[in-house]
């Protein structure tokens, strides 16, 4: 089966690609169940891309309830390196306006309930996790927003809470003294599975509010659909003009995330964990 390398997951309000080609829809079975809906593959600018609506199309499943292990492991059996991730978020900055788009460097975690990795039952992985965007990727896609001439920010903290309600005013206060740039509800355990699967993945943050911070604006579905729509059409350009400037190889070290991160004994590891992580780890438990 022909290996696709470009992923694309689409956020609230992007639930397809421009231009997408020769398209056909395909449903890895995983270990971890279904992903949030089919995978449309096509070919963009020359090169095949999968995309993935997070939501599903017509936005039916909520944060706390995303496959996110079905959704990276699918990805990732089609042959996925690099994942460009959309997601709606508050601004926590003035200067960082509703239908900007802005680059997370970092990330903190105020989820509660989710499953943040592909381990455990018997068998033990620490991965890096200091920066958790690829910063190659991340540079990309800033360049190239820059190059479209969109008001785009890059470096910076994306918090993500658990939802599906938005913020109280007193945790949006204490979230913004912690010097935090955006708040959303979805790059987590995203990012940290597609680390743990080796794959690159970086976040483009849709701005649609300034959250409840902000005395003179108030975040409701309504606004957040609003500047979404503004952002739509952008965030597909974007799609399509970085697709050519993805490098064919990977010099990073997202590639090798697992080199050194599985510190259970090879013969400890249980051979039905071995056979559900064959795609992650195979290649490390055969040396």
């Amino acid at each position: 089966m022909e290996k696709i390398k470009i992923g694309v997951i689409g956020g609230t309000g992007l639930y397809d690609i421009k231009g997408l080609e020769d398209m056909k829809e395909v449903k890895p079975s995983t270990p971890f169940g279904e992903p949030s809906d089919s995978i449309i593959t096509g070919t963009l600018e020359g090169k095949r891309v999968a995309f993935l609506p997070r939501h599903a199309r017509g936005h039916r499943i909520m944060p706390t309830e995303l496959p996110n292990k079905a959704n990276i492991y699918a990805l990732k059996s089609l042959g996925v390196e690099w994942i460009i991730a959309f997601s709606a978020v508050g601004s926590m900055k003035e200067e960082i306006r509703p239908q900007d788009f802005f680059i997370p460097d970092q990330l903190f975690d105020r989820t509660k309930i989710r499953v943040p990795t592909f381990f455990g039952d018997g068998i033990v992985a620490h991965i890096s996790f200091a920066d958790p965007y690829c910063p190659i990727l991340s540079k990309i896609l800033y360049e190239t927003g820059k190059d479209l001439g969109y008001r785009i920010h890059k470096g910076g903290t994306y918090l993500c809470i658990e939802g599906p309600a938005f913020s109280t005013r007193a945790e949006s206060r204490i979230y913004r003294s912690w010097g935090v740039e955006v708040i959303g509800m979805t790059n987590l355990p995203e990012v940290k599975l597609a680390r743990e699967a080796e794959i690159c993945y970086a976040t483009v943050a849709l701005v649609t509010d300034y959250d409840v911070w902000h005395v003179t604006e108030e975040v409701s579905v309504a606004t957040v659909i609003k500047n979404l729509e503004a952002n739509a059409l952008k965030a597909k350009e974007l799609v399509r003009a970085i697709i050519p400037r993805i490098p064919d190889k990977r010099e990073c070290s997202c590639a090798t995330a697992l080199a050194t991160a599985v510190i259970t004994q090879k013969e400890a590891i249980p051979e039905k964990r071995k056979k559900e992580l064959e795609l992650l780890i195979g290649k490390y438990l055969k040396k």
